[in-house]
């Protein structure tokens, strides 16, 4: 990645604008940024006093993209269950460096990690970004799991789970206490949100994605806690039963939703309840995950999952329920994110639902859209640029070509 270009003043001219609030296209503007921010979008005109000119002109622009549910700091995954152990709190967080840069030059801007076994290199490395200490998307983390002993958040499997390091443990939870007081601890220690573990896991040994965790007394513990302190919960959750429990309890996003059923998709919509659904990586998993011997049991999980969560998301189109933008990358190579937007559309979004999933949506989900997920003033500076309309293609976002972030080009 060359490295950034910074000017206090820039001046945008773009071919085709991505209005997202409207859901419309737009020709012939400019935008106008100072420092980190947007303070105009119009008609194009001779470049302001100052400001350095960026022409843009051949491409379509749009803000720069958001995927709420990511795995930066983290080994990855392989067919080897104990790579997370082998693999340090500091080699972690460098791998987490390399992750986070593969992530920002695919046009990703900002990132929700959604947990790592290695408690805490998650907040390291965004606050590692934030410093200028590499280069990375904005990250809003979670620190760590708050999970069940031997639950879907847990590493099983490799030793016994009371032998596994202190920093892989820190969110265990056997009762609503803990789970609050777990929550406590990991928002002191700078964690952006919470995210619990509500039902079984497909990569996690010894779990069943279809049967509840942690359970709504336990939750409800957790999303009381963290509301007090000013954050949100979300729940990653497959099955129906755990789904309910956790929209009962609060949460603000559900991640996955499998095994979502009908009810369970009516009181997502009744209670403006975020679904999160990564169905692109159940065909990655399906594939390499076959050639590369990971273990059968997630490859049979995953088969039992796949295809039912896509009929589910295709119904919660439908009707209507709160959709946002979410791969689960670090499960495929990162920078990869984009190839999920075709399985949306394939699915039952229109190229631009799709585009504002990750965009007005997503940064609506992190109570973030006065700063985040649109090219309007007041917002960062965060612009993707790509070749073609992906309105007409939606895999034209697959292969951006300019990425800005905060009013520093960085591809």
């Amino acid at each position: 990645m060359p490295a950034p270009l910074h000017a206090s003043d820039l001046y945008v001219a773009t071919g085709k604008l991505v209005d997202v609030r409207t859901g419309t296209v737009l020709t012939d503007q400019c935008i106008s940024i100072t420092n980190d921010k947007i303070t105009a979008v119009a008609p194009c005109g001779a470049t302001p006093k100052g400001a350095k000119r960026l022409d843009w002109s051949a491409f379509t622009v749009l803000p720069g993209l958001i995927d709420l549910h990511t795995h930066l700091a983290d080994a990855g995954q392989s067919a080897d269950l104990a790579l997370p152990i082998k693999t340090s709190p500091a080699a972690t967080a460098l791998i987490g460096a390399h992750n986070a840069r593969l992530t920002l030059a695919a046009g990703f801007t900002t990132v929700r990690d959604v947990g790592t076994y290695r408690g805490l290199t998650d907040i390291a490395l965004r606050d590692a970004i934030n410093a200028g200490h590499v280069p990375g998307p904005r990250m809003f983390v979670a620190g760590a799991y708050i999970t069940l002993p031997k639950g879907g958040g847990e590493l099983n499997g490799v030793v016994p789970n009371e032998e596994l390091p202190a920093d892989m443990r820190l969110g265990i939870a056997s009762t609503p206490e803990e789970a609050a007081t777990k929550t406590a601890f990991l928002i002191e220690q700078g964690a952006d949100f919470i995210k619990t573990i509500a039902t079984g896991a497909v990569l996690a040994i010894g779990t069943d994605p279809g049967e509840p965790e942690l359970t709504e007394a336990q939750l409800r513990a957790v999303v009381q806690t963290a509301k007090a302190k000013g954050k949100f919960v979300t729940a990653h959750a497959h099955g129906a039963v755990g789904i309910k429990n956790a929209i009962r309890a609060g949460v603000r996003s559900i991640e996955h939703a499998s095994l979502i059923d009908d009810e369970a998709l009516a009181m997502a919509k009744a209670s403006g309840t975020w679904l999160v659904m990564d169905i692109y990586n159940g065909d990655y998993i399906d594939d390499i995950g076959t050639r590369e011997k990971w273990p059968e049991e997630y490859l049979r999980k995953n088969r039992e999952t796949t295809d039912v969560q896509r009929i589910g998301f295709t119904k919660a189109v439908k009707m209507g329920v709160k959709l946002a933008f979410g791969t689960d990358s670090g499960v495929y190579p990162h920078g990869q994110n984009a190839k999920q937007f075709a399985y949306m559309v394939r699915y039952g979004m229109t190229p631009m639902q799709a585009i504002q999933s990750a965009t007005v949506r997503a940064a609506e989900l992190l109570g973030k859209d006065d700063e985040l997920g649109s090219i309007a003033p007041g917002r960062f500076a965060d612009l993707v640029a790509v070749d073609g309309n992906p309105l007409n293609d939606i895999t034209a976002l697959e292969n951006v070509a300019h990425v800005m972030k905060g009013g520093n080009t960085v591809r």
